[in-house]
């Protein structure tokens, strides 16, 4: 298990699982799903392959909109979200219209005459604590701005979880929010993510252009994620097309980035559904890739930060 040094907040074992199992579940970046018995299997059908949507998936997004049936937080409680050593605390305006203040983090600096690279990471499972923030430190130490950014519905805050959708919408309105920072290189704005936000960094990178993007244990493939996590679902399953707005796999030639997928050794492997993302993107001219690292799911995550930050100096130059 990677860090287990986590939030101040305490959460809520309402939903049956330990209280302990849900504070390493957020400490490591996992949905506390992850760490609980797998829910009974959904039912909704499943395609053997995913389809290729050939709509580009930023313009999707303009069209289509969620049908939440159930509407309420995130399925992880912890506490008002404060402020971790070595960070300095910020809101941004979250969603596509700016109306919810969300929480973030960003590594202080000074601006210069020199603008700075910045890295945009995006935590995983669905709460924010500072087990999240102390993976962040090898980013500032290189020399990049890192901000890391809570979404809606996460630590009492406002909007309702959907389940990677809307959440998309705060992960592109917070990387909107990094890039208009005094002395930041909005050429060089870098995305990484792990787990839900390897998922999220995904589906941001085929929205808006960043420099590289480095999606860590991330699913492509919302049917199977949501037939394991059933309870997480808030949305009309009924409607394919909400699983499709919410499976990268979908949309392989809408990334607009370099990217490289890590995983790592130990974990449940995400080798077909990632190959199938890797051959619909190559045709479009993307340069993509898939690394596994030594590690668990969660204790892959030191070494993959250090992975991204060489591959985004190798990207940028």
């Amino acid at each position: 298990m990677a860090d287990d040094r986590i939030f101040s907040s305490k959460p809520s074992s309402e939903d049956g699982g330990p209280t302990r199992r849900m504070l390493l579940a957020g400490a490591a970046g996992l949905s506390a799903a992850a760490l609980l018995p797998a829910a009974a299997k959904a039912d909704f059908p499943i395609p053997e392959i995913p389809p290729l949507e050939r709509q580009d998936y930023g313009e999707a997004r303009k069209r289509f909109h969620t049908n939440l049936l159930r509407k309420g937080p995130a399925p992880e409680k912890s506490e008002t979200l404060g402020t971790p050593s070595g960070a300095k605390r910020v809101t941004y305006p979250g969603g596509p219209d700016g109306s919810i203040e969300l929480v973030a983090w960003i590594s202080p600096y000074e601006p210069s005459s020199k603008p700075r690279p910045a890295v945009l990471f995006l935590h995983g499972g669905n709460a924010t604590g500072d087990g999240h923030w102390d993976l962040m430190r090898p980013y500032w130490e290189a020399g990049f701005v890192v901000m890391l950014p809570s979404f809606r519905g996460e630590n009492g805050q406002a909007g309702n979880f959907s389940g990677f959708y809307d959440e998309t919408a705060d992960a592109l309105a917070a990387a909107g929010y990094l890039e208009q920072l005094p002395g930041i290189d909005r050429n060089r704005v870098f995305l990484a993510g792990h787990s839900n936000g390897g998922t999220l960094a995904l589906l941001a990178a085929m929205s808006r252009t960043f420099r590289a993007a480095v999606p860590i244990s991330a699913g492509v493939n919302s049917w199977r994620f949501f037939n394991r996590y059933e309870r997480e679902i808030r949305f009309d399953a009924n409607d394919p097309e909400e699983f499709v707005m919410r499976s990268s796999v979908c949309f392989g030639p809408s990334l607009k980035c370099p990217t490289l997928l890590l995983r790592g050794s130990e974990e449940r492997p995400f080798d077909k559904d990632h190959q199938l993302l890797i051959d619909r993107a190559r045709p479009a001219g993307i340069s993509i890739e898939a690394r596994t690292l030594p590690g668990t799911h969660n204790g892959v995550v030191p070494g993959a930060v250090t992975e991204s930050i060489r591959f985004f100096r190798q990207v940028a130059g």
